[in-house]
């Protein structure tokens, strides 16, 4: 806030941009609290607000793409696994629908909110955490579903968990933190190039078969593992699967790894979205 002497025709007061780009203005997003909620609760709404089934429909997506998956790659194609199925699928599809969620959500904040970053000032970071809290509340609901199946299989005697089920929170974390910081990078670069929504829609589809969610990592040839393992994503499923199931493969140099990336992802981003909304309001 830079105060002006008084003439006619001129502000005595003007309100510029801070300059300092690592900034990431916790201390405002902490007081514009309650915003966060009613965005959150504005997210969620929405969601199911105009539709027949509400949030019933949380449960059915990853349950029939868990169906679908186990006809066309456990029926049709025959791909090998070493768990049920039904859980196989359903403990990679919950996972990975949250970061796609944050990612897909997170990367259109810009465009899908420009009317209100046009009208009324408040730290813009918080419209991306509310996307990543919103969709923990939708994460939470499919979890619910994947507990329910878990369960059954487990009293069963088909699968063995192990203490490592406690790692959940913080894969789920990192998750979060991997689908903000590529969404706010993203979103930042669509403010003046619309198409990439497009590419990355496109793109999260083509990645997702590049993780375990279809596939065991421990069934694919061993030439393509590093690749498989090279993507982020594909370290926190199998953490995750494996402690769930005590199936899959678990490694904590991978975890540090996905980890590690995640921050860079976190650092960028912050720093190019508090570049762009600065001045985004030209270009969107």
């Amino acid at each position: 806030m830079q105060p002006m002497h008084h003439t006619e025709g001129q502000w005595t007061e003007v309100i510029s941009p801070k300059s300092n780009l690592l900034d990431l203005k916790l201390k405002e997003v902490w007081r514009y609290r309650d915003l966060l909620l009613l965005f959150v609760k504005r997210d969620f709404i929405s969601n199911y607000k105009q539709t027949i089934l509400g949030p019933v429909w949380f449960f059915l997506q990853p349950l029939l793409t868990t169906l679908m998956f186990m006809l066309i790659f456990g029926r049709i194609a025959k791909i090998p696994i070493d768990i049920p199925p039904m859980v196989f699928y359903l403990s990679g599809i919950t996972l990975w629908n949250y970061f796609a969620e944050c990612l897909n959500k997170t990367a259109t904040v810009f465009k899908d909110n420009a009317n209100i970053f046009g009208k009324v000032y408040f730290p813009r970071l918080v419209m991306p955490l509310s996307i990543v809290i919103s969709n923990l509340v939708r994460f939470g609901i499919q979890m619910t579903l994947f507990l329910i199946v878990w369960g059954w299989y487990w009293l069963k005697g088909d699968i063995s968990p192990n203490v490592y089920i406690f790692l959940t929170p913080v894969l789920v974390m990192v998750m979060a933190i991997m689908g903000l910081g590529a969404g706010m990078i993203i979103s930042s670069l669509t403010t003046k190039y619309r198409d990439l929504v497009f590419l990355l829609t496109f793109g999260v589809q083509l990645m997702m078969y590049a993780t375990p969610v279809i596939m065991p990592l421990s069934r694919m040839p061993a030439k393509y593992q590093v690749f498989i393992k090279a993507n982020p994503v594909t370290s926190l499923i199998e953490a995750f699967r494996y402690g769930f199931t005590g199936n899959g493969v678990f490694s904590w140099a991978w975890l540090l790894y996905s980890a590690g990336f995640a921050l860079i992802l976190l650092f960028v981003g912050t720093v190019i979205f508090n570049k762009v909304e600065k001045s985004f309001m030209d270009t969107v």
